[in-house]
C-alpha cells in the first residue's frame, strides 16, 4: 500500500471524473490520500472529500500565496475545523517568493501564526517552500516547530536545508520531479535522507512524473515516484512502499484511524 500525502483531488481539473480518478487510485494500491485545503474555497471542498471517503484525510491551512486574502476569523476557522477527526495536519502553510501576490512581511506573519496554532494544538504543519528557503527554515527554528514537525512538501532545496529540516523533526517528501532526468538535486538529496524520514506525493493534478509529463496529475502516479525512488535509493520497491506508508503513518497520527 502507497500513501498520496498531498494531493488536491477537490481541484476543478477533477470535476468532470473524479470518482474515477479516486477509483483508479485504489486500483494502483494507493490506500490512503491526505487533500490539502489551502484558502477560503478550498478548505470546505476538502473537508467534504474527507468525510465522504473513509481512506481519504483533510490538512487544513493558509497558502502563502494568498496570505494577503487571510482574516483573523479565518485562522480561527482553522482552528475550529482541526477538532474535526479527520483534519491530520495544518497546511499546506509556508513562504512562496516566486509568485509576487503577497508581500513578504505578510507571508511570515501568517506563517508564524499558523505554526504557533499548530504548537498550541498539536497538530503536524505541511510546508509549502518556494525560493525562500533560508526564511522558511529561521522562522520553523524560531517558531519551534520542530514541537509538532511535519512534512516539508515536494521538497527542492538542497542537502544542506533538508538537514537543517530533518534536524527540527520534519519528514521529507518528493514528487513527480524525481523522476525527470534532470533532476539531478532531488535525486542526490533523496540519496541522503534517512529512510525513516521519507514521504511521497503527487501534488495531483500538478507535477505529473514520467511518463505523464505535462498532463493532469492524479493520485494513483504515486506509485511511479515511488518505483523512481526505490531505484535511486537501490532497494526493493515493496520495502520501499512499506517504508513510506509507515513514515506517513508516524508523521500524520493515522494509526488511530487503524490505517
Amino acid at each position: 500500500m502507497l500513501i498520496d500525502t498531498h494531493t488536491h483531488l477537490d481541484s476543478p481539473k477533477f470535476d468532470n471524473d473524479r470518482e474515477a480518478v479516486i477509483a483508479r487510485a485504489v486500483e494502483a494500491g494507493v490506500g490512503n490520500m491526505i487533500n490539502i485545503g489551502f484558502d477560503r474555497e478550498t478548505i470546505p471542498t476538502t473537508m467534504a472529500l474527507a468525510e465522504r471517503y473513509d481512506f481519504i484525510y483533510a490538512a487544513v491551512g493558509w497558502h502563502p500565496v494568498d496570505s494577503i486574502e487571510m482574516r483573523e476569523d479565518d485562522l480561527a476557522w482553522i482552528e475550529e475545523l482541526c477538532k474535526h477527526d479527520k483534519v491530520v495536519a495544518i497546511g499546506e502553510i509556508g513562504l512562496d517568493y516566486h509568485w509576487d501576490t503577497s508581500p513578504k512581511e505578510v507571508q511570515q506573519r501568517v506563517f508564524r501564526e499558523q505554526i504557533r496554532l499548530a504548537r498550541r494544538i498539536g497538530k503536524p504543519i505541511v510546508i509549502h517552500n518556494r525560493d525562500a528557503h533560508d526564511d522558511v527554515v529561521r522562522i520553523l527554528r524560531e517558531e519551534r516547530a520542530s514541537e509538532v514537525g511535519g512534512v516539508m512538501h515536494c521538497f527542492s532545496g538542497s542537502w544542506e536545508t533538508a538537514k537543517q529540516c530533518l534536524d527540527m523533526n520534519f519528514y521529507i517528501s518528493f514528487g513527480g520531479p524525481i523522476t525527470f532526468k534532470n533532476a539531478r538535486v532531488p535525486k542526490e538529496v533523496l540519496a541522503k535522507v534517512p529512510l525513516d524520514r521519507i514521504l511521497v506525493e503527487t501534488d495531483a493534478p500538478y507535477l505529473s512524473p514520467d511518463p505523464y509529463r505535462g498532463k493532469r496529475n492524479e493520485s494513483g502516479y504515486v506509485v511511479h515516484v515511488a518505483e523512481a525512488a526505490s531505484q535511486i535509493l537501490g532497494i526493493n520497491r515493496t520495502e520501499f512502499e512499506a517504508i513510506t506508508t509507515e513514515n506517513a503513518k508516524n508523521c500524520f497520527g493515522l494509526r488511530q484511524f487503524n490505517v
